[in-house]
């Protein structure tokens, strides 16, 4: 069929990851709204599925959904590596021009992703959610920690972004192949890693204001005091390198007679841009290449 000898040629127009860990309680029917999402749209996609040796039995229920639908398959870790090197994998193996990954409990929902691939192909090179929480007192924890570390990334990498760690993310795979092969957290941290390395690397990004949406049925992971230290390690880990990164990026600003720092609009689209100096963007809007 059509759909698939574009797989087989690889012109697919979008790679959607999804990284999976014990995800019996939410993969089929959250695959199902992934799908109605991008079924909607004249894109031609897939889906893939990275397992990272999931103890429940998810691979079986991604095997199932994969022998009913072509344009879905699973990748499976012989062993546990983390939630950055199964995002990675999947990304490798991504055979879209725009790749990229939620986070399957789809707390940023699939609603989100035809606005990410309209901006990449606008000239974006990276999308990340920004994860807008409504008021909630059962989620205030989770907006104290989220702008608390954006405070904290801020403050000791020099990032001026808002929401590095969103579950979100997509990508001109293109552009982004080379920054995944400098990136070597395989963990949680892997998304400031990656965030900062593109910000570093001269890449457009575009912050997708999102709506947070908690899924009741999903146990929360987020344990606040041995997740607090261990993202302050990693930060303070990862100094060096942002300086490092910084001063090749301020570097290469005066060799090509560009701006040296990236400019803000009143909402949602930072640009280093290459070339000439960046100008300021429209609310939403990326400029293209």
């Amino acid at each position: 069929m059509e759909g698939q000898q574009r797989v087989q040629a690889g012109e697919l127009d979008l790679s959607v990851v999804l990284p999976c860990y014990n995800e019996r309680t939410v993969i089929e029917e959250s695959t199902a709204e992934i799908v109605r999402t991008l079924e909607a749209t004249r894109l031609s996609w897939e889906i893939i599925f990275v397992d990272d040796v999931s103890r429940d039995d998810t691979v079986a229920r991604a095997e199932r959904l994969c022998a009913g639908d072509g344009r879905l398959r699973l990748i499976r870790h012989a062993r546990n590596t983390g939630r950055g090197r199964t995002a990675t994998d999947g990304l490798r193996a991504a055979r879209g021009r725009v790749a990229g990954f939620l986070d399957i409990d789809l707390e940023v929902p699939a609603r989100y992703i035809p606005p990410a691939v309209a901006a990449v192909r606008a000239g974006a090179e990276v999308v990340c959610a920004w994860r807008i929480y409504l008021p909630n007192l059962a989620l205030l924890h989770r907006e104290i920690l989220s702008k608390g570390y954006s405070r904290l990334v801020r403050a000791q990498l020099g990032l001026p972004l808002r929401d590095t760690e969103a579950g979100f993310k997509f990508f001109d795979r293109g552009r982004i192949l080379p920054i995944l092969d400098e990136t070597r957290n395989p963990g949680w941290f892997w998304d400031t890693e990656i965030m900062a390395r593109a910000f570093f690397g001269g890449l457009r990004i575009v912050e997708l204001p999102a709506v947070f949406v908690k899924r009741d049925e999903v146990p929360t992971t987020v344990r606040i005091v041995p997740d607090t230290i261990e993202y302050w390690k990693q930060l303070r880990r990862f100094q060096p390198e942002a300086r490092r990164l910084r001063a090749r990026m301020v570097g290469d600003a005066a060799g090509e007679d560009r701006a040296l720092a990236p400019t803000i609009d009143d909402g949602t689209a930072w640009t280093t841009g290459r070339g000439s100096a960046p100008t300021p963007l429209a609310a939403g809007e990326t400029r293209r290449r």
